[in-house]
């Protein structure tokens, strides 16, 4: 095993052991069994050392989301991928507080995570389903999950029941998924956004490319907009 490779299996270790979430780079080079100059060599600093150890377990969280089959039921999905964040974030609560800090965000690991999650919404949409645009369905998801699982993990005290997770899901679920069938009645969002996935999936139309793009655009809006009141009542 390479030192690096050393360094970064004792730094994971300390950080699931640890109360606070901290750890020393002196532990860490005394259970790496390496000098202190090898791990800032590798590293940089302490910092970068967080950041490394946080990069991997999510790069393995990352590949796992991407391992994983599709199914023909793209909600089904949807729940699932909400399910796997947040027990990731339960079974590594150290390096999931770490992954919300300033100093260890990674952009390229929260913009890969994101086209996952965008990804599994597209379908959604295609399948005529979702509710509003996959831009704005895909900020909701991911705010909503990424806040449930930063509260179960920072502050078990405060939320303890152990359906919350589901609760919030299944309320985000609903504000943005219908899966009736009387698609003659299906709101004016729901139309525009399964008509905006499809001409993004659409190989050809009978439209230039700026005439999609502005479509589109149109279709997104229509996506977003507000539901008329009878429809929330009705809801």
């Amino acid at each position: 095993m390479s030192s690096r490779a050393k360094i970064l299996a004792a730094a994971t270790e300390l950080l699931n052991t640890s109360p606070n979430g901290d750890i020393s780079t002196r532990a860490v080079c005394e259970m790496a069994g390496v000098g202190a100059p090898a791990l800032y060599r590798q590293f940089g600093d302490k910092d970068g050392l967080l950041a490394a150890v946080v990069e991997a377990g999510f790069f393995e969280y990352l590949e796992g989301k991407r391992a994983a089959t599709p199914s023909d039921d793209p909600v089904a999905d949807l729940q699932a991928g909400w399910d796997a964040h947040t027990a990731f974030a339960l079974a590594h609560p150290a390096h999931y507080r770490l992954m919300h800090s300033p100093s260890a965000q990674s952009a390229d690991t929260a913009l890969q995570a994101q086209a996952l999650l965008r990804s599994v919404l597209e379908r959604c949409a295609a399948a005529g389903v979702l509710t509003v645009s996959v831009d704005v369905a895909t900020q909701m998801v991911m705010s909503a999950n990424a806040g449930v699982a930063l509260m179960l993990v920072v502050r078990p005290e405060q939320y303890p029941d152990p359906t919350l997770s589901q609760r919030v899901r299944d309320g985000i679920f609903a504000s943005i998924i219908d899966e009736s069938d009387a698609h003659p009645d299906a709101s004016l969002n729901r139309v525009a956004s399964t008509l905006d996935a499809q001409l993004a999936a659409a190989d050809s139309t009978s439209l230039s490319t700026n005439e999609v793009g502005l479509l589109r655009e149109w279709l997104r809006k229509l996506s977003d907009a507000p539901k008329p009141v009878q429809e929330l009542h009705h809801d």
